[in-house]
């Protein structure tokens, strides 16, 4: 069963990332290939415009359908690996060791 909805079929081999939480997001990137995640951004940047107008113009934030939720966090997924991928050139950040920013609260979706 499709996690996505219909008009995003093409993104739907991406259903692994569409991860509720910024921590199981921040997880799947650190254990990603490069390849992995070059990947997801290559086939989803162009599309965060179109995601973000297609749930914005169709459904409140409270009571949004479950692929549209899914759709949501893939576009979450899309750019939290867009740094690794653009700038940093390896899935953690550059001198960073074993340090980490927990976040505390997560967006509403």
């Amino acid at each position: 069963m499709p996690k996505l909805p219909e008009e995003f079929a093409d993104l739907e081999r991406f259903s692994d990332w569409c991860l509720p939480t910024e921590e199981e997001r921040y997880q799947k990137r650190l254990n990603s290939t490069m390849a992995e995640m070059q990947d997801l951004y290559d086939a989803g940047l162009n599309r965060l415009e179109e995601i973000m107008v297609y749930v914005d113009a169709r459904f409140p934030l409270k009571g949004m359908p479950d692929d549209a939720k899914a759709l949501v966090h893939l576009g979450q997924s899309i750019v939290m690996v867009s740094f690794p991928v653009e700038v940093w050139k390896q899935p953690r950040v550059l001198d960073s060791g074993a340090s980490y920013i927990k976040l505390i609260k997560e967006p509403v979706v």
